[in-house]
């Protein structure tokens, strides 16, 4: 199959605002950067835009870095590691943006603006009367540069704006959806730096692009709109664009509009969510994430549907994004949590499975988790099923319902029977292990009149109190003999009294 990689090493960015918990949108944003730099042999960058003081959260930064390492997308460059271009927090990078600002002004290609938030909204008013569509009206775009310079010098409050050229139209380009042209009168003076010395994302995001050598800009589809304009502010710059691919939306579960944060809330409280932190304590591995979002907006085959993080490097594929939105399955999720469970060794599933067993108040080792997990491995969807699934191998004592323990059919004395001539064969057994244990068990449930399932389902609830569990006898071996028999004289206490 051809593929259309990039034959030089690509500088890639991801560049989160950190104001709320990280999400599938960003980390899928994170994972097709992470891809596309490992297949070129290229940079993975994260960078923190974080000049947005008012929202910023300093929670969310910790959030942000803990989701890309529990998912496996370490960066080359960025906070806490070493590079060549920093600092990695907007938040440093003040007098840069300020700089490049300056420099625009000189070239004309940008202007101090004076205007107060009462001008700017009357202007919007009175642009709404006449149903325009709101925009800069243009006061200060032509103040001469000798007298902006010296009201600024005066210290009068002011933003430096872009000066969007207004002839004519400009052509950009999306990898995945071609050439988009724009009449460049429709293109506003967007501000670049505000009165307080923060530089605004359509200057920050632009310049850093540029100083860090930034290759491709993976990013959402909400910043189409602004793309002309950025593709102008590269152009007054005189600066090679990067390749610009504008991922898809991902839409509520329904296939019906795009998330909010209403949406969001309502799912955590039952029981989903589109948070990574979330996804993690839910009990879903990263590899199943990656799998399952890697393929919300890309496709490498129709048929091919299981990835590890290898696979996608080697097969992930630009021109194989779709731009179509893609509606969240949870279904899809489990399904994918599921296979990557069972292609996972039984000493590593062991070992993921212990902090959902210490969560649930069972102090156990690897070593005693080794010989059960190969018994619940293929009846798990997520992790945290693992302590109610396999909880009563590490119990002194379970309690069965007592109605649980009354065969289906059955009367009080007939179950209770049934359960003594178990402890009998159990007793008698030169070895107590799964082989030594089905075939006579069989044979006393025909000898009792029974039907195996009935006979084993009762057996099941008084040895584990579950009436879910891993398979029978494999069961019964690892509780142990004697165990097996306390539990089910138990039982039999339980049904006479």
């Amino acid at each position: 199959m051809t593929k259309t990689h990039p034959s030089q090493p690509a500088r890639v960015r991801f560049a989160p605002s950190p104001t709320g918990l990280t999400h599938l949108g960003s980390a899928r944003t994170a994972l097709y950067n992470f891809l596309i730099a490992q297949q070129t042999g290229g940079s993975f960058i994260l960078r923190i835009e974080d000049t947005d003081q008012k929202r910023y959260d300093p929670n969310a930064e910790a959030d942000l870095t803990n989701s890309l390492k529990w998912l496996g997308l370490d960066w080359d460059e960025g906070p806490g590691v070493a590079g060549p271009h920093a600092p990695y927090h907007q938040s440093q990078r003040m007098g840069i943006y300020r700089q490049h600002a300056e420099d625009l002004v000189s070239a004309g290609k940008a202007f101090y603006c004076f205007c107060t938030p009462q001008q700017l909204e009357q202007d919007r008013k009175q642009q709404q009367e006449r149903k325009e569509q709101p925009h800069y009206a243009g006061r200060c775009r032509e103040l001469p540069l000798a007298e902006a310079r010296a009201r600024v010098a005066a210290g009068e409050t002011h933003v430096i704006r872009f000066k969007a050229p207004k002839e004519g139209s400009i052509t950009v380009v999306d990898r995945l959806r071609g050439e988009i042209t724009v009449e460049n009168r429709n293109i506003d003076d967007r501000v670049l730096l505000k009165s307080d010395g923060h530089a605004l994302y359509h200057l920050a995001a632009m310049v850093d692009d540029h100083l860090m050598g930034i290759t491709h800009v993976f990013r959402g589809e909400e910043w189409l709109p602004s793309l002309p304009l950025h593709a102008h502010i590269y152009e007054a710059f005189g600066w090679p664009q990067p390749e610009w691919v504008h991922l898809s939306v991902f839409l509520k579960p329904s296939g019906k509009g795009k998330m909010s944060k209403r949406d969001t809330e309502q799912m955590r409280l039952s029981g989903q969510s589109i948070f990574v932190k979330d996804l993690a304590a839910m009990g879903y591995l990263p590899e199943a994430v990656l799998n399952w979002i890697a393929l919300m907006g890309w496709s490498y085959d129709d048929r091919t549907e299981f990835f590890a993080l290898a696979d996608l490097v080697e097969k992930f594929d630009i021109d194989k994004l779709n731009p179509s939105p893609s509606a969240i399955d949870f279904k899809k999720l489990d399904h994918f949590n599921g296979l990557h469970i069972r292609a996972l060794s039984v000493e590593d599933l062991a070992t993921r499975l212990l902090p959902y067993f210490a969560a649930a108040g069972y102090q156990v080792s690897v070593e005693q988790l080794l010989p059960i997990v190969p018994l619940i491995q293929t009846r798990m969807t997520t992790l945290d099923e693992a302590p109610e699934l396999a909880g009563f191998f590490f119990k002194e004592e379970v309690s069965a319902q007592a109605d649980t323990l009354i065969g289906q059919g059955l009367d009080v004395a007939q179950s209770a029977a049934a359960m003594r001539r178990a402890i009998e064969i159990i007793q008698g057994l030169a070895e107590f292990n799964t082989a030594s244990l089905e075939e006579p068990m069989r044979a006393a449930a025909e000898e009792l009149g029974l039907k195996a399932g009935q006979f084993f389902g009762m057996l099941r609830n008084a040895v584990t109190a579950q009436q879910v569990s891993p398979p029978l006898f494999e069961s019964m071996e690892l509780v142990g003999r004697e165990t097996v028999l306390t539990r089910l004289r138990a039982a039999v206490e339980k049904l006479e009294s």
